[in-house]
């Protein structure tokens, strides 16, 4: 069975609610949407205080490259534009909307008839994913219309569709796949066509049985897809780990997916993309992962964005007493919330509690030269030496060492036996170094 080639952990896969089917989560009273949901430049809203909105009316607007857009999620009126702690405890400014009753755009179709039939040329495709505000939504919230837009001398040879969630705990993108898969395959065949691909390739872990056999029949009708189970190994969802396992091509050093031929979307871009080319439905809910070893019963949700973590948490019975730590995400790559005041974004796929048992940090050893991390990094570098450069604050070598290369995965992290913040230390020295990386070019 295919997997990728270098580094790599084995995290148990702890999907607690793989049978458990979606469930929507009612509207709150008021909703507070992120006005920047995407990677590249910030947008700036277009509602004010007092105005009117319904499902689907444009709240933001962005005329850079790699931007995107946002939709309301409600309809009701906009209370305030102030700023709001996001995941990352940042505050970043939100619009918030009080909610009154559930009107939808008129241009919108919210009934239930697959539309297989692909009216829209290339062109038309892209642009309709940016007006509708796709981006990636495994966590990286790229701009999905930018990948549809490779430079003059990339060519896509082809459409890699991400289905492994090899992150523990989540299995909303599982569930994506068994009750949507024509949706999702129908969404692959739009990318395929504003891409001008004649191949496309599902990847799923080998833990999720159901969903490659359900996948792997309905593909059967979709000329250029096939379906190919791979071995669990984390972190098999991310772009480059996922291209070597498909295709065996290998992304060099700071190169993108693109330049050895390949697109990677998630399956819930895909089915996102369906949405809005063929229902001209823009991306304003999101199915969402509610779990932990306390929660009596965790849940899949279907979501609106903008609905705070609390209210999530209310519907799986409350925050257990025995809980140290909330997360947005995964346990291996999420962040850990501040607070439930929080609210969902297009990137968030999960909120996992954990018991305090699993949350503290255990005491850290100095670093016994095992060389786990350096065997673990799917990027083939060496962890502990970013670590104590960047703690040096040696900033130069941190750079030689390819900090830019590391893919945030925590493999390193995870199989550190000295328990030591190798991660921490990586992120600071990936953020410090971009930094002057920049106001390098920049002169």
């Amino acid at each position: 069975m295919k997997t990728f080639s270098i580094g790599g952990v084995h995290p148990k896969d702890s999907k607690l609610n793989t049978e458990a089917p979606v469930k929507e989560l009612p509207v709150p009273q008021q909703v507070c949407v992120m006005v920047s949901q995407h990677l590249g430049a910030p947008s700036q809203p277009v509602v004010k205080k007092g105005d009117k909105v319904k499902v689907g009316t444009v709240l933001t607007q962005n005329d850079a490259f790699l931007s995107g857009v946002v939709h309301s999620p409600v309809s009701g009126t906009v209370n305030k534009i102030a700023d709001i702690p996001d995941a990352s405890n940042y505050p970043k400014p939100a619009i918030f909307i009080d909610v009154e009753g559930d009107e939808w755009e008129e241009s919108i179709d919210r009934s239930p008839e697959i539309k297989r039939e692909i009216t829209l040329d290339g062109p038309a495709i892209i642009q309709k994913v940016k007006e509708m505000g796709i981006v990636g939504m495994g966590g990286a919230c790229f701009p999905t219309h930018v990948k549809l837009m490779p430079p003059k001398d990339a060519k896509a040879e082809f459409l890699l569709l991400n289905g492994v969630e090899c992150e523990p705990y989540l299995t909303c993108d599982y569930r994506l796949m068994l009750d949507h898969a024509e949706e999702i395959l129908i969404g692959a065949s739009i990318l395929m066509k504003a891409l001008n691909v004649p191949e496309a390739i599902v990847g799923i872990e080998a833990n999720k049985p159901k969903a490659i056999a359900h996948m792997t029949e309905m593909a059967k009708s979709f000329p250029g897809i096939s379906v190919q189970a791979l071995k669990m190994k984390y972190p098999q969802g991310a772009e480059k780990q996922l291209i070597k396992a498909l295709t065996g091509r290998s992304v060099p050093s700071g190169k993108l997916p693109i330049n050895v031929g390949c697109v990677v979307d998630n399956v819930a871009t895909c089915y996102a993309v369906y949405q809005a080319v063929q229902k001209n439905m823009p991306l304003v809910r999101r199915t969402v992962t509610v779990t932990g070893p306390a929660i009596k019963e965790p849940t899949n949700f279907l979501a609106r964005f903008g609905t705070p973590v609390s209210v999530f948490l209310e519907a799986v019975g409350g925050v257990p007493q025995n809980t140290g730590k909330v997360i947005s995400g995964g346990p291996m790559m999420g962040k850990s919330l501040m607070g439930s005041e929080a609210a969902s974004v297009k990137g968030m796929s999960g909120i996992l509690v954990l018991p305090e048992s699993q949350a503290h940090r255990k005491q850290v050893y100095a670093c016994i030269r095992c060389g786990k991390c350096v065997d673990a990094c799917p990027m083939g570098l060496e962890p502990y030496l970013i670590a104590s450069t960047t703690a040096a604050k040696a900033f130069d070598k941190t750079e030689k060492a390819k900090v830019m290369d590391c893919i945030e995965c925590g493999c390193c992290q995870f199989t550190c036996p000295s328990n030591r913040s190798l991660l921490d230390n990586v992120k600071l020295g990936k953020a410090t170094v971009g930094k002057i990386i920049r106001a390098r070019n920049a002169k």
